[in-house]
């Protein structure tokens, strides 16, 4: 994996010497967490990219999580590292993208396939394949950049502000606004609310705790609330399981496009979470 870890980021850094006008690799990877009274989740996340033209990418990626649940939480945990974490890769992806920049606005159509590589009995994967279709539009006004986002899945998934404590798996739709103020060329602050809304049985798997057996419940019967996925393994319910909403508030810094760090803080008021998160991303190639 190391090996080819090192071949991907070669190839990524040669090949753009001798990629056309709109076309190239990029190589791009994302070092993220979640903070709240569930744990602390993390993932690393690197990507390889490969641009056909300025309004099209394809790109594969990998991820590897770090999980700590909490303290203050009795769980059955995974046998954890000599850190206290528990360690594992995710599901391995892959995507495409097309986007349109017009005066009127902004528009990207994203679709992303995973397949279950990680390990089901830590909550990485649901042992199926997962596709999540998200549609975006942003404006700039000036140092103002208002956007929003509307998505099909079969799985909750991961976002830059929340990394979610479980792996879903059932049908969603997802959306989320809010606007991106500019205060300086290389600093931004931003806000948004989001809402999750679930259709049909839906399943959580725990990144919290080992798979042991697969409970059926109510949400007003396990958990605090809706969090299941702080005292079983797996869970079979409704549609109330994956049902969410919220806000999130964040800084972003950056370097031009090449580099950027972002800390802010994430609501969740379907499972009465207060989010503290942090991400630092890069990128080389095209």
């Amino acid at each position: 994996m190391r090996a080819l870890c090192t071949v991907f980021i070669v190839v990524a850094l040669a090949l753009p010497v001798f990629a056309q006008d709109g076309q190239g690799w990029t190589f791009s990877g994302r070092f993220q967490g979640s903070s709240n009274s569930s744990g602390l989740v993390m993932k690393a996340d690197p990507t390889l990219g490969y641009s056909f033209s300025r309004n099209f990418q394809t790109y594969v990626g990998l991820p590897f999580y770090f999980v700590k649940d909490s303290s203050t939480i009795s769980t059955t945990s995974t046998t954890p590292t000599s850190n206290g974490f528990m360690n594992g890769l995710g599901n391995a992806y892959l995507g495409f993208h097309i986007g349109v920049d017009r005066d009127a606005v902004n528009f990207a159509s994203n679709v992303e396939a995973s397949a279950p590589t990680g390990d089901k009995d830590k909550g990485l994967s649901t042992g199926r394949a997962t596709v999540d279709w998200t549609n975006s539009f942003s404006h700039s006004i000036s140092s103002v950049t208002p956007f929003a986002s509307i998505g099909l899945a079969n799985t909750v998934s991961d976002t830059s502000f929340f990394v979610r404590p479980f792996t879903s798996l059932g049908l969603v739709s997802h959306f989320d606004g809010g606007a991106k103020f500019s205060l300086s060329q290389f600093v931004d602050v931003a806000a948004s609310a989001y809402g999750v809304r679930a259709a049909g049985q839906q399943r959580i798997f725990s990144k919290l705790f080992k798979r042991q057996s697969t409970t059926s419940a109510t949400t007003s019967s396990t958990g605090t609330g809706k969090r299941v996925f702080e005292t079983s393994g797996e869970t079979i319910g409704t549609a109330e399981l994956s049902n969410d909403q919220g806000f999130s508030a964040w800084l972003t810094a950056h370097s031009g496009s090449k580099m950027n760090f972002q800390a802010g803080y994430t609501r969740s008021a379907g499972y009465d979470l207060n989010t503290l998160f942090f991400g630092v991303g890069f990128r080389v190639g095209h």
